[in-house]
C-alpha cells in the first residue's frame, strides 16, 4: 500500500493566533489584512520579525530579519509582541483536533506537524477530498488557516505545503517531481541553506532539477553527508516515518536558546555536552534509559530540524548521549548559523531491563567504564546539593581571556 503523508502547517502561526485572540476580545482591526508583524523589542535577543501579514509581505518585510529593517520598509507597521504560552495554547488545541482524525501524527514544531493518513484514507473519494475536510474544519472551528501538502513521503507532502499560501492544498507526488519542483530555485528546496546554495551555485547548479540531475559523488565532495541528504532530497527520496508521540514514554529532553548565533562545530559541542549531563541526569534520576536519541537545531531563519537514530541498545549515560547528538548534528547541518539546539530521547525502558548484546555494539558510542559511573555519580551528587553549576567538565569552562 502506498503511503499518503499530510504536512499540515498553520499559515503564519504567531501572527494568525494573536489576531484571532484579538478578534474574540473585540478588536475592529484584523492584523491580518494590515502590514503587521509579530516581533519584540529591537534591543532584545527576539528584536527580530517573527511572523508577517501579507500585506506586510508586500513591502519586502521577511521572517528573521530584525525589526528596525522592517520598519524602515514600511514605517505605518503595527507590532504586536509575541505570547508564547498563548501559542502552546493553540498548538495544543489544533493537535487535540487532528488526533480525532488518526493518532498518527508527529509534530515537529509549534505550528507544523506531518499526519500518516494512510489508514483512513478509505474514508475519502481522495486524499484531497481528506485534506479538504480537515483545512475547512480549522479555519471554521479556529478562525485561522492552513495549508496541507500531500505526498507518499515527508520531504515532499513539506515541500508542497510551501508552495502558494495561505489556505491552499497541494500534492507533490514522485511523479509530478520533475513538472512542480525541479524548475523551482535551489534555494527552496528543503535544507538548502545560504551556504550550501552559494556553493551549489558556483557549481552551476540553479535549480532544484539541475541538483537532481547532478553527479552525487560530486555534490558530497563539496557538501560533504549534508550534500548526499540534499541531493537525494532533490530527487525526492526521504525514508523517513511518521513517528507519532507515545503518551506511555514521552521521553526526557532538553533544548536551549543561544545568547548569540554560533556558526561552527567547536561552538556546538559544549552545548551538546551541556545539554546531554541534564537529559543523562533526568534519565538516571527517573531510572530510565532510552532506545531513541534525536537531536534539534533551529537556525537563525527559524528553520527547524531534527534528526534522529536508534540505539543498539537503550542509554543514560552522559557521553553516549552527547556523541551521538554530535554525530546527529554532523549529518544533517547545513553550515549555517544556530540559534537554538536540542537532544530529545525517546522509546524509555526501566534502567533494570537487561540488555542483549549486539555485534554492532562496537560502532556505537562505548559506554562509561566503572571508574567513569562513579565519577558521574559522585558529580550529579554535587550538582543536587549545591546546584547544576557547582561542578563542570574542564571542555565546558571557558579559557580566560589574555590582557592585552
Amino acid at each position: 500500500m502506498t503511503s499518503i503523508i499530510f504536512h499540515i502547517d498553520v499559515n503564519s502561526a504567531f501572527l494568525s493566533w494573536t489576531a484571532v485572540e484579538q478578534l474574540k476580545n473585540g478588536a475592529a482591526t484584523d492584523l491580518r489584512q494590515i502590514p503587521a508583524i509579530i516581533g519584540g523589542d529591537q534591543k532584545s535577543r527576539h528584536g527580530v520579525v517573527l511572523a508577517k501579514s501579507l500585506p506586510a509581505k508586500g513591502y519586502g518585510i521577511r521572517t528573521g530579519e530584525p525589526v528596525a529593517n522592517a520598519f524602515r520598509k514600511c514605517p505605518n507597521l503595527n507590532m504586536e509582541p509575541p505570547n508564547y504560552k498563548m501559542y502552546r495554547e493553540k498548538s495544543a488545541q489544533l493537535m487535540e483536533y487532528l488526533r480525532t482524525y488518526t493518532t498518527a501524527i508527529e509534530q515537529v514544531s509549534v505550528d507544523e506537524c506531518y499526519m500518516d493518513f494512510t489508514k483512513i484514507a478509505d474514508r475519502y473519494n481522495s486524499p484531497v477530498d481528506g485534506a479538504l475536510e480537515i483545512k475547512n474544519g480549522i479555519r471554521e472551528k479556529f478562525g485561522y488557516t492552513v495549508n496541507v501538502g500531500i505526498s507518499s513521503n515527508k520531504l515532499l507532502a513539506k515541500m508542497a505545503s510551501d508552495f502558494e499560501k495561505p489556505d491552499k492544498i497541494h500534492t507533490l507526488f514522485p511523479e509530478e517531481v520533475p513538472i512542480k519542483m525541479w524548475p523551482l530555485p535551489i534555494g527552496e528546496l528543503f535544507m538548502a541553506g545560504r551556504s550550501s546554495v552559494e556553493t551549489l551555485k558556483k557549481l552551476e547548479i540553479n535549480s532544484i532539477g539541475d541538483l537532481a540531475q547532478a553527479d552525487q559523488n560530486l555534490i558530497i565532495l563539496h557538501l560533504k553527508s549534508h550534500g548526499k541528504m540534499l541531493w537525494e532530497f532533490a530527487n525526492g527520496i526521504d525514508h523517513s516515518l511518521v513517528l507519532p508521540e507515545q503518551s506511555e514514554a514521552k521521553g526526557v529532553g532538553n533544548s536551549t536558546t543561544l545568547s548569540k548565533d554560533v556558526a561552527t562545530y567547536e561552538e556546538v559541542q559544549p552545548v551538546f555536552r551541556h545539554l546531554a549531563e541534564s537529559v543523562g541526569g533526568r534519565l538516571r534520576k527517573a531510572r530510565q534509559k532510552a532506545k531513541m536519541v534525536s537531536m534539534e537545531i533551529k537556525y537563525h531563519d527559524f528553520q527547524t530540524i531534527s534528526h534522529q537514530c536508534q540505539l543498539a541498545k537503550p542509554t543514560n549515560e552522559d557521553m553516549v548521549l552527547y556523541e551521538t547528538a554530535c554525530r546527529l548534528f554532523k549529518e544533517v547541518w547545513s553550515g549555517e548559523s544556530v540559534r537554538l539546539l536540542g537532544i530529545r530521547t525517546s522509546k524509555l525502558v526501566a534502567e533494570s531491563e537487561p540488555e542483549q548484546l549486539s555485534i554492532f555494539d562496537m560502532e556505537l558510542p562505548k559506554e562509561p567504564d566503572e571508574k567513569h559511573k562513579k565519577l558521574n555519580a559522585a558529580m550529579e551528587v554535587i550538582r543536587k546539593r549545591f546546584g547544576e553549576d557547582a561542578v563542570k567538565k574542564a571542555s565546558l569552562v571557558k579559557a580566560p581571556e589574555k590582557v592585552r
